[in-house]
């Protein structure tokens, strides 16, 4: 493979890698959207291409920050789901709101 079919063979592999993140960070966005149109498949890494050229090395930074900072966002908003249906939970079962209850002996 000559130098610049590896650099364009890498350039390719990093826009497909960006429109990725792309995606989840528009249906990050728009949760809408999230929910009716789920992530369709995974991006796979090229395994024939060998090491990243070294001017490619900012672009795949920045990709790798903005998956890093999706992938928070994604953790986050699991957590918040979690916790509100659990409190859900305990809503529709009484156990959210617990009154005491007091007779009244004067009557």
């Amino acid at each position: 493979m000559s130098n610049g079919e590896w650099h364009g063979a890498w350039s390719a592999a990093l826009d497909e890698l960006e429109l990725d993140v792309s995606t989840v960070e528009l249906m990050l966005a728009d949760e809408h959207r999230h929910a009716e149109t789920p992530p369709a498949s995974l991006w796979k890494p090229p395994t024939e291409l060998g090491a990243l050229p070294l001017e490619l090395k900012p672009r795949a930074d920045e990709i790798l920050t903005r998956q890093l900072k999706a992938a928070e966002e994604i953790a986050r908003r699991m957590t918040a789901t979690k916790q509100q249906m659990t409190m859900t939970t305990k809503i529709e079962t009484g156990e959210a709101v617990k009154r005491p209850v007091y007779v009244d002996r004067a009557m």
